[in-house]
């Protein structure tokens, strides 16, 4: 079962990728340095580390779907 406090929920919007809220420090909509093609790459078992670029705070993505990032850590 995934662990929903791991999970970080992200929109596609074009060719960018945002989250509504930094679980970190609070920002909204921050734009990720994700590109929907890592997106696949991560769903078939490549880790991504990711820095938000509000706080310099970073988790490793360990897999994607539609809605959600998985992390390694709780974030929630």
């Amino acid at each position: 079962m995934i662990p929903f406090e791991n999970c970080l929920p992200y929109d596609r919007i074009m060719n960018d990728i945002y989250i509504p809220t930094c679980p970190f420090c609070g920002q909204e909509n921050v734009l990720l340095a994700l590109r929907p093609s890592e997106l696949t790459e991560i769903h078939e078992g490549k880790k991504r580390l990711l820095i938000f670029p509000c706080c310099h705070n970073k988790v490793t993505v360990i897999d994607t779907d539609r809605d959600y990032l998985l992390t390694n850590q709780k974030i929630r």
